[in-house]
């Protein structure tokens, strides 16, 4: 049993509180921790030290900025078995999952290192007779970054390396069910040589969410999580002043083709479906079966999922952990006796596994759905969890259409062999995030992560390019020096001569 608490302006910070949420262990169920639970006067303070902070941070140069960013994906690296424990310990994936997430953290962190690079500028000369025109990035000030339980690490570090590297000062508020790894990310920082209050963490629920998004010192706001969660985070931002991008849910598809090779569909079926318990916003939950391959397909589906080895995330042999909370179990269950109600068929059922040891574990088998249609709730909504979910259709191009009128437009993927029919699907298809025989199309660091249609509020996706926008505004300036003005005054509109 431990206290967590916060970090803000370069120390950790564990005064009482009025309130207190537990944290517990997945795969026992036992509680492990009690978290303070921040208030708006303690998430005042933490913005108040990193505003302090931000002038001196953001005037450092670029190249001093990026050496601390080596120095942290260095600490990261050498700690990445510690960090995995923590995750494993509060969100229950397996620990081999959770170094896994590390690595896609650390990514960004080494994209992040090049940042002298990237905020390079532009400089067009003799614009006019004298006249020349440059355009610099300028870091935005405060941020803020809300991220979800499931992953506590990877998506911390998708925000404040780029944000901070820019020359920003963070707040971070993780998830209350996880919320060990963002402080002790926030340790490494330090170690790494961040001046105080550049980047802090305040653990919390909505009240601190909500002091974060109307707090006047706040310049922007990342946020990934739930849809609902996430259009309340851009509008209530943006109607303060804020920019702001929310990355939210998912229904992720797999189109198999007649082509497909079956046995590596069922191997990427097995792992984007299970993997992480289903707790992935990329995870696929939906596999389209096209022209009559639906029988083979499950045929090959129906004992991979029966054999999935199930267990808690410390043991080296197993291939899924327990769900995140024992609220969260109750709510995944329910969408499965939701699709029994609904008339699919539930050809593999993972309900009311209990392992011996980890009786009190929030422990749920994989699921399999067969015969699912369009109209069900398992079908129309995010269920994060490890419920699959096959669709059946006669053709290519109706199976494209279930994609495109989905609510959701996070990822998709096709399984085929054919390059005309990969490129039709990779054209027409209306998501952010296209897998070709790959279903989990998590870009690499140097490219953006986003969806489109309600997966996504807001015009900027995250870490990348895209993510060195967000986190920097453009100055441009036009300058003539003295001895290239005309004499006398001008009235006029100035025009290019």
């Amino acid at each position: 049993m431990r206290t967590i608490g916060h970090f803000i302006g370069g120390a950790a910070s564990a005064a009482p509180a009025a309130r207190t949420a537990a944290t517990f262990n997945p795969a026992t169920g036992e509680q492990i921790g009690t978290l303070l639970l921040a208030d708006t006067a303690l998430v005042d303070s933490a913005v108040a030290a990193a505003a302090r902070a931000f002038p001196a941070w953001a005037a450092m140069p670029a190249p001093a900025r990026a050496r601390v960013m080596f120095r942290f994906k260095d600490l990261l690296e050498r700690h990445i078995d510690e960090l995995a424990a923590i995750i494993t310990r509060e969100h229950g994936k397996t620990f081999e999952d959770a170094k896994g997430e590390l690595a896609r953290g650390i990514e960004v962190v080494e994209f992040a290192c090049g940042i002298p690079h990237l905020l390079k500028g532009e400089y067009s000369d003799q614009v006019g007779r004298g006249i020349d025109t440059f355009s610099m990035r300028h870091p935005v000030g405060v941020c803020a970054g809300i991220t979800p339980f499931n992953f506590p690490a990877m998506v911390p570090l998708w925000m404040f390396p780029v944000a901070l590297a820019c020359g920003n000062t963070f707040v971070l508020k993780p998830s209350e069910k996880d919320p060990s790894c963002g402080v002790r990310l926030a340790e490494l920082l330090a170690e790494a040589g961040l001046p105080a209050g550049v980047f802090n963490v305040v653990n919390g629920d909505k009240e601190a969410v909500d002091a974060l998004l109307v707090h006047p010192d706040v310049a922007a706001v990342s946020f990934v999580g739930s849809t609902a969660v996430g259009e309340y985070v851009y509008r209530t931002a943006t109607a303060h002043g804020k920019r702001a991008q929310a990355l939210c849910g998912a229904k992720n598809h797999l189109v198999v083709m007649p082509d497909a090779d079956l046995d590596k569909t069922v191997d990427a079926l097995m792992g984007a479906g299970y993997g992480s318990a289903g707790e992935r916003c990329m995870a696929v939950s939906v596999a389209v079966a096209v022209g009559g391959v639906g029988d083979a397909l499950m045929e090959k589906l129906v004992p991979r999922v029966q054999a999935l080895k199930v267990g808690p995330g410390i043991d080296p042999d197993s291939e899924m952990g327990p769900l995140v909370t024992k609220e969260h179990l109750a709510k995944v269950t329910s969408y499965v006796e939701a699709g029994l109600a609904e008339g699919a068929d539930l050809v593999v059922d993972g309900r009311g596994l209990k392992l011996q040891g980890h009786e009190n574990g929030y422990f749920l088998g994989g699921c399999l759905f067969d015969n699912v249609t369009p109209d069900m709730k398992i079908y129309k909504e995010e269920i994060f969890g490890p419920v699959l979910s096959v669709v059946r259709t006669d053709t290519f191009d109706e199976a494209l259409n279930l994609v495109n009128t989905h609510e959701y437009g996070n990822g998709a993927a096709i399984f085929t062999n054919d390059g005309g029919t990969a490129r039709a699907f990779d054209y027409g298809v209306v998501a952010g995030m296209v897998g070709i025989n790959v279903p989990i199309p998590v870009p690499i660091a140097y490219h953006s992560f986003g969806g489109w249609k309600r997966s996504i509020f807001g015009d900027r996706n995250v870490y990348g390019l895209e993510g060195v926008g967000f986190y920097t505004r453009v100055k441009t300036t036009t300058a003539r020096w003295p001895s290239g003005v005309r004499s006398g005054a001008e009235f006029v509109m100035p025009v290019l001569r």
